[in-house]
């Protein structure tokens, strides 16, 4: 995604809290590798059964996200993205996952929201319409 950004503060998980997020972190920069359709596919399959994540904890996993990969922190957004979605999920939760773009200027960006606003994002990220959406959903 090509989204202007710089560093942010990164904040040192203890030991302990590290493995999970590192988890979560691998495995999206491998589901990033995917066309945009697998990706969808997957995230779709990991929402499946998680409640609403609420802002807190969004905004929660997105910090751990970014204190355990430089990567994250910077440009990564759609690894970032990734990553707080799926550590999301692994604590039960489930925030709405988003991608999207606009042509003038030319941006993508990847993001999540929770509560219905964009989680410690770009104040850019209202405007760029979404193209893939991935919300939570209940079991059937």
């Amino acid at each position: 995604m090509s989204v202007p950004s710089v560093f942010q503060e990164r904040r040192r998980l203890p030991m302990r809290r590290r493995p999970l997020p590192l988890l979560a972190v691998g495995a999206a920069h491998l589901i990033g590798r995917l066309s945009p359709l697998r990706i969808r596919q997957i995230l779709t399959a990991c929402s499946l059964g998680g409640r609403p994540a609420t802002y807190a904890e969004a905004a929660r996993a997105r910090a751990d996200v970014v204190a355990v990969s430089v990567r994250c922190a910077g440009q990564g957004c759609l690894p970032r993205s990734i990553a707080t979605a799926l550590l999301c999920r692994a604590r039960g939760t489930w925030p709405t996952w988003r991608t999207g773009m606009r042509t003038v200027p030319m941006v993508a960006h990847a993001w999540v929201e929770a509560e219905g606003r964009p989680v410690d994002d770009l104040p850019l990220t209202p405007g760029i319409p979404p193209l893939i959406t991935v919300a939570p959903r209940a079991r059937s």
